[in-house]
């Protein structure tokens, strides 16, 4: 499978074709640090490309896998993340001059979350300033991928374009009042804005807290599912999140909608 074809597929099928060794971790994030290489230079969805941690996770990743199988279908993925997620010692910005140097020393809880199920981090992407309502006039605006010059959405603009793009396997977005909805569907991506409490905003950099909510953006429902199940869940570091059970949520993609209603 060529590399740019590869940067297409669904995590589901990445993760299939990590499990049966028939791609290593290592190449995948070295097809998608090459994409990224090629094609956000115009796009303008990347703030921060960490590509040495990105290769290094990867091999790590590489060793786990051929010692003991994989952790999660997340293991060895290559994922991005809007750039209001602190995370340790990678750059933080919103998408402001303000934020323009701060390293924090910790990583949110999501991206604790993700790394623990073997994630990688490709880096971080572009967002409407602070997550409010204009792209950043410090680091530019993320160009739709399907047409520049075309609005992406906001304010998660560059995770809905990254996605779309193929420069990652999925992303996190941030929704206080449709910043992951709207960009999914100016991209032509699935984004998820869950019940607020289900995913903890522990180092997400608010905007409005009663309001706001984190979620994947990723290329098909399935990969949300997978995403979301290892993001869900009870952290006593968010007064907002709620200490309920997490549901399977990819065992029941079966395709069988008989008998569901939609309201």
């Amino acid at each position: 499978m060529a590399n740019d074809e590869l940067c297409y597929q669904p995590i589901g099928k990445l993760a299939d074709l990590i499990a049966r060794r028939e791609i290593s971790p290592v190449d995948l994030t070295n097809a998608y640090l090459d994409r990224i290489e090629r094609v956000n230079a115009s796009l303008n969805a990347f703030l921060t490309v960490t590509s040495e941690q990105a290769r290094q996770e990867a091999k790590l990743a590489e060793a786990e896998i051929a010692r003991h199988g994989p952790r999660s279908p997340l293991h060895g993925i290559p994922l991005a993340h809007k750039d209001i997620a602190v995370t340790k010692n990678i750059k933080t910005t919103c998408g402001s001059k303000v934020l323009e140097n701060y390293v924090p020393d910790h990583d949110a809880t999501v991206i604790e979350r993700l790394h623990t199920a073997g994630a990688s981090l490709l880096g971080k992407l572009n967002m409407h300033e602070f997550a409010m309502l204009s792209p950043s006039l410090h680091f530019g605006p993320t160009q739709n991928p399907w047409q520049h010059g075309y609005n992406p959405g906001g304010s998660s603009s560059g995770s809905g374009a990254a996605v779309a793009a193929g420069l990652c396997a999925g992303a996190l977005g941030t929704d206080t009042g449709g910043s992951i909805r709207i960009p999914a569907a100016y991209c032509g991506v699935v984004g998820l804005k869950a019940t607020h409490g289900r995913m903890s905003l522990h180092g997400v950099v608010p905007l409005a807290w009663s309001l706001d909510h984190i979620g994947p953006m990723t290329r098909t429902v399935k990969d949300a599912a997978i995403m979301l199940q290892v993001l869900a869940g009870y952290d006593p570091r968010d007064p907002g999140s709620q200490d309920v059970p997490v549901a399977d949520y990819i065992t029941p993609l079966n395709g069988d909608i008989r008998g569901l209603r939609l309201a």
